[in-house]
């Protein structure tokens, strides 16, 4: 079992990782609860929630299950809402706790269920990907509007993040691939050692289970170090977003679920080494990653995208101003910069990209 703090300005919580660890949940709580909720998707009930809640039961007297249908789409207004009612039903307080059991999708929306209900109470993220490594760290929870991505949500964060190494085994190799976009990410904004490591892993194999954990473990280490000195995405945190400024509005545009998370990114990640290249006239590992991403199966292919419409979307991005679309570009691996783009500029960096991409 590995143990990392995350201190904030705000609070400080545990990420504890491991084998086995949901049999026994209720040992790595911060403190005892009452009545608990447990929201999960379709598709990961059945998979663990029964094992947590016939753990939870000499701990906790009341243990709901509240489950929503598998995918982002979930991510949405109506689940929300559906959600709290089914928390006042549950007769939740003050002093419950809200478990989210899944990926990157059901934290996000079960801990901003967790953030609004009666302004807010404890939750535990329960990640089941290899994805949520990095968005159950840091206490963002969002929901999405149908113009944007996470366009509605807060900072919240978990009492503690409880990562079953185990659950990873019966991941689809579409989450496979969408996890690890994430994990690449953190090796191209911290160190290129990291970055090496990742681009000798093929996840057509089965992963071999010490290098996972090491890359999660390093993974959740870059993005805590950034969260301690920024929370709040005032500064630094922004670097997190690099490749999700293109990402988030491939994902809206195809229509959430259409296309993952991480294999979204993937693509955002591709454009923004390539921007940077000229804007800062450097040489990035850009065939390097490409190459890799092909080899893994990554879906790459957006000729079908209307460029107008993505630039509208990628000027909802959290991080633009003044309708003036922000990017997390790279100076070089481990120093990424933020850089205002004018429509035009976007635009012809978008033409010949999605040009060379094919």
């Amino acid at each position: 079992m590995h143990k990392q703090t995350i201190q904030t300005s705000t609070n400080k919580y545990d990420v504890i990782i491991g084998e086995g660890l949901l049999t026994n949940i209720a040992e790595y709580f911060p403190k005892r609860y009452t009545n608990i909720l447990i929201i999960t998707d379709s598709a990961v009930r059945s998979l663990y929630a029964e094992t947590i809640q016939t753990g939870l039961k000499s701990h906790c007297d009341n243990i709901g299950i509240a489950t929503v249908p598998a995918g982002e789409a979930s991510k949405s207004i109506d689940y929300y809402y559906q959600l709290l009612t089914e928390a006042v039903d549950h007769h939740l307080d003050r002093k419950s706790l809200i478990i989210a059991l899944g990926g990157g999708m059901i934290g996000d929306l079960a801990g901003f269920v967790a953030a609004t209900y009666m302004r807010g109470i404890d939750f535990i993220q329960v990640p089941t990907t290899i994805l949520a490594h990095d968005s159950s760290v840091g206490g963002k929870v969002a929901i999405n509007h149908p113009k944007g991505k996470n366009l509605i949500g807060n900072f919240y964060p978990p009492v503690a993040v409880i990562y079953d190494v185990k659950t990873l085994t019966s991941l689809p190799a579409k989450e496979i691939r969408s996890g690890y976009a994430e994990i690449v990410k953190h090796g191209f904004i911290s160190r290129k050692a990291f970055l090496d490591q990742i681009m000798k892993t093929n996840l057509r194999n089965t992963l071999d289970p010490y290098d996972l954990v090491d890359q999660l473990q390093k993974g959740i280490a870059v993005k805590a170090r950034i969260v301690e000195q920024d929370e709040k995405e005032n500064d630094i945190r922004k670097f997190l977003n690099f490749g999700h400024t293109l990402g988030h509005a491939i994902e809206a545009e195809l229509g959430y679920g259409n296309i993952t998370h991480g294999e979204a990114v993937a693509i955002g990640m591709l454009f923004a080494i390539r921007v940077s290249e000229q804007i800062f006239q450097v040489e990035l590992p850009y065939d390097s990653l490409l190459q890799w991403l092909k080899e893994n199966n990554y879906p790459l292919t957006i000729s079908s995208l209307n460029i107008e419409h993505v630039i509208d979307r990628m000027k909802l991005d959290k991080k633009s101003e003044n309708a003036i679309v922000q990017m997390v570009l790279l100076e070089k691996i481990g120093q990424p910069k933020i850089v205002n783009l004018e429509d035009q500029v976007l635009k012809k960096h978008l033409e010949i990209f999605i040009r060379e991409l094919g």
